[in-house]
């Protein structure tokens, strides 16, 4: 794989009990980050995997029925987070921006897409297929919000669907394929079905050569993996599809015991993020 600079970094958070995301959890409610990975590609520049909460958000979720979903998990979105705030405190170069990609539309993975709205983004068509045919009540319990959404999105859209599908290295095994988005083989797409249609995560070789698989919410936290423990199937039912969620976290349970260099970042795990912090730098 072609190598690449890579940081992990937070944009907002929400709170929600703990147990909602794994089993045995607390019922009490703990934060959870919204992380993005900051991509610098050697030649086209900066690519941003998902991107986190935005102010955008509150405005989307304003009205009923989308409402229910910022009461349902409560968000944490201040100055931090405005865009030009957060560029500017990470030392992120706008004009460097080549594209985002996007693990799936769930509200908190694409708030800040409206920044980005006149570059390439790729994504899956089975899930802008989904925010497309729900009606808004259905989208509220699947977690999406169409206003997040440019309405020219396919303009600039890139599916995953149609990229090239290439072998990934054994660091990844028992993940076998990958869709090469930029066509270099930098940047592989791999498939982590269950948790929502066209749910996606990312393959990618630090500059320092570590491995690295961008699980999005495949888990919401490395302990899900260490321990396997799924969510409950009220959680993963209610989101998508529970033995289908089931198989992705096996197959990532055997990734990371076959694979001890392999870093597996979730995107809402801070433990995760922490212990991977300073392996590598986007900017």
């Amino acid at each position: 794989m072609k190598r690449v600079g890579f940081r992990w970094l937070e944009r907002g958070s929400c709170r929600h009990p703990e147990g909602m995301t794994i089993a045995g959890g607390s019922l009490c409610a703990v934060e959870f980050p919204a992380l993005v990975g900051v991509i610098k590609h050697p030649t086209r520049g900066l690519f941003l995997f998902d991107t986190g909460y935005d102010p955008a958000f509150i405005k989307a979720t304003k009205p009923f029925p989308e409402r229910f979903y910022r009461w349902t998990t409560p968000v944490s979105i201040g100055e931090a987070e405005r865009w030009q705030v957060w560029l500017k405190h990470h030392q992120i170069d706008e004009a460097a921006i080549a594209g985002t990609i996007v693990s799936h539309f769930h509200g908190d993975h694409v708030a800040g897409l409206q920044h980005l709205a006149h570059l390439p983004v790729h994504c899956a068509k089975a899930g802008l297929d989904a925010l497309r045919t729900k009606g808004r009540i259905a989208r509220v319990r699947n977690g999406l919000l169409a206003e997040l959404v440019p309405h020219d999105i396919d303009t600039n859209a890139r599916f995953f669907e149609d990229a090239r599908p290439i072998a990934l290295p054994t660091a990844f095994a028992p993940f076998g394929q990958g869709h090469d988005i930029l066509g270099d083989g930098s940047l592989l797409a791999v498939e982590l079905p269950g948790h929502c249609a066209g749910h996606w995560g990312l393959a990618l070789e630090t500059q320092e050569g570590r491995p690295v698989l961008l699980a999005a919410d495949a888990v919401w936290s490395g302990r899900s993996i260490a321990e396997r423990l799924p969510p409950p199937r009220l959680t993963t039912a209610l989101l998508g599809d529970t033995p289908c969620y089931r198989e992705t976290l096996d197959l990532l349970c055997s990734a990371a015991r076959s694979n001890p260099e392999l870093a597996i970042l979730p995107s809402h795990c801070a433990s995760s993020a922490r212990a991977f912090r300073g392996d590598g730098d986007a900017a």
